[in-house]
């Protein structure tokens, strides 16, 4: 039910309903696709399509050496891509769209998606091509304020938006229930992997989630930080002895038995002026406003379960029409906070840009 022109993302799922990967399938036409995966389990799941593609009439080809993808990602994206993308109505690109157009004599595949929840662009490009196309976005980007962007900077501005990172926050243990991706799966088709194994789950209940969480810490969690809720935690106070806090105390976490969670990822978020994490509760825990413990560095820091996600959760900044461009055009607003939520803390390994 896909046109030509049109991308969705998805979950390939094992036969107990576990995900394989979370990719993004574009569709050229009736035969073409193209299945962008996440560069982790980027070589299981080529294997996974090619077995599963045998006697159905179809193959798959591995292209992923020859193709690179700079993005531009940020409230003033488009106002700056209209100003050198040839051959493509910028206005016109609908959210989860693409069409073949050139930027400075480049050939690119200009998808209007993004894993940053803002406004942006993911350009597919032939990777010897991908040099001369990013310095020359870095150069005609100069009037618009536009930068490099990193990892770090992808990492809060994703956890805000409560996208999971396949690795960190999934596998193949866990479902798209688990997840909450629910929403992409259609169990009225009869013809895909793990169809069974989901609607057995359905029926039976989830015994735990994927949670968002904003804590009272001014370092983020550590993956893999154990939750605990806060009957289970008793915490006593004792004299730092040596370092720069000698003689000071500080609260020390003895845990209960049992265990009601793990952290998966976690970062300042800045644009809501929260330390935020994500992690897996037993359902019993998940419930929003629910008070929670988190163990960093050997300590109790208190959690709360919140909504997600934490920020713009109509996604009005990524779904923005070209009229809004303007009223969009100033960067997240970062709110006013004590220093004690200051703190600093699926794209491509190619290079991102925001303005």
């Amino acid at each position: 039910d896909m046109e030509p022109g049109q991308l969705r993302y998805s979950t390939m799922c094992n036969e107990r309903g576990g995900i394989v990967d979370d990719v993004t399938v574009y569709k050229f036409d009736e035969e073409h696709f193209m299945v962008v995966t996440s560069s982790g389990p980027r070589l299981k799941t080529y294997r996974w399509i090619s077995e599963h593609a045998r006697g159905a009439s179809a193959y798959a080809t591995d292209v992923t050496a020859g193709i690179a993808l700079p993005v531009v990602q940020g409230p003033r994206s488009r106002k700056f891509l209209k100003t050198i993308v040839e051959g493509v109505d910028l206005d016109g690109l609908r959210f989860f769209r693409f069409a073949p157009g050139r930027i400075g004599g480049v050939e690119v595949l200009i998808s209007r998606s993004g894993y940053t929840g803002e406004l942006g662009y993911e350009l597919y490009t032939p990777a010897d091509q991908a040099a001369v196309l990013w310095e020359f976005l870095l150069n005609k980007g100069r009037e618009f304020d536009l930068r490099p962007y990193g990892v770090e900077a992808m990492q809060s501005l994703r956890i805000e938006k409560s996208l999971p990172l396949y690795g960190p926050d999934i596998s193949e243990d866990d479902t798209p229930f688990h997840v909450g991706l629910s929403r992409w799966i259609r169990l009225e088709k009869r013809d895909f992997v793990g169809r069974e194994a989901l609607l057995r789950l359905q029926e039976r209940g989830l015994e735990r989630r994927w949670t968002g969480l904003t804590l009272e810490s001014e370092v983020p969690a550590t993956a893999g930080a154990k939750v605990y809720s806060v009957g289970d935690v008793a915490t006593f106070r004792e004299v730092v002895e040596t370092g720069a806090e000698a003689g000071e105390y500080e609260d020390t976490l003895m845990p209960g038995e049992r265990q009601v969670g793990r952290v998966t990822s976690s970062a300042m978020g800045h644009s809501v002026g929260r330390m935020l994490a994500m992690a897996y509760l037993d359902t019993a825990h998940s419930w929003p406003g629910n008070n929670v413990i988190v163990e960093i560095n050997g300590r109790p820091i208190p959690a709360r379960v919140s909504q997600t996600p934490f920020f713009d959760p109509e996604s009005a900044r990524i779904r923005s029409e070209p009229a809004e461009d303007e009223r969009r055009s100033e960067p997240r607003p970062v709110p006013t906070t004590n220093s004690r939520q200051n703190v600093p803390a699926r794209q491509s390994s190619n290079g991102g840009a925001g303005s």
